[in-house]
């Protein structure tokens, strides 16, 4: 394909979604003894991406806030934040954000979750402290109660 860096393949006809080697990289990253420079994640990887492509996910991450960055020199050196969980509660958090009606979303899902998952919720907000979920994001009407 035009654009495509040799290596950018997982494997033959096969492309990985963006999501899951943000994962991989991510799982790189916590096997790190510290922080780590885009080079290793890519030799930990198998070293089958290209070198930008690694520095692009990284980048990505790091606007997402699931990882951070130090410059060392000419470069910079990426220590992970969040962990697999915590990329995708940044998904959802994103796609919630990028909604104009927040509350028909979170009703949505709401609805949608099984009984065994909408008691896990349940049980987590009561347990946050107040500063993380009682907070009012969508202020009145937002079905805070």
């Amino acid at each position: 394909m035009p654009g495509m860096a040799k290596g950018d393949e997982a494997s033959p006809g096969r492309r990985r979604g963006q999501g899951e080697l943000e994962s991989q990289v991510l799982s790189a990253l916590r096997t790190a003894a510290g922080p780590a420079t885009a080079g290793w994640v890519r030799q930990r990887l198998g070293g089958g991406l290209a070198y930008t492509t690694v520095v692009t996910i990284l980048t990505r991450l790091h606007a997402k806030r699931a990882v951070t960055r130090t410059r060392e020199g000419r470069s910079y050196v990426w220590s992970p934040v969040a962990d697999e969980a915590g990329l995708a509660a940044l998904r959802m958090r994103r796609v919630l954000d990028g909604e104009a009606d927040r509350d028909a979303v979170l009703a949505s899902f709401v609805s949608s979750l099984s009984e065994q998952d909408e008691r896990l919720v349940r049980e987590l907000l009561r347990e946050a402290p107040p500063e993380a979920g009682g907070a009012d994001p969508g202020g009145p009407g937002s079905g805070g109660g």
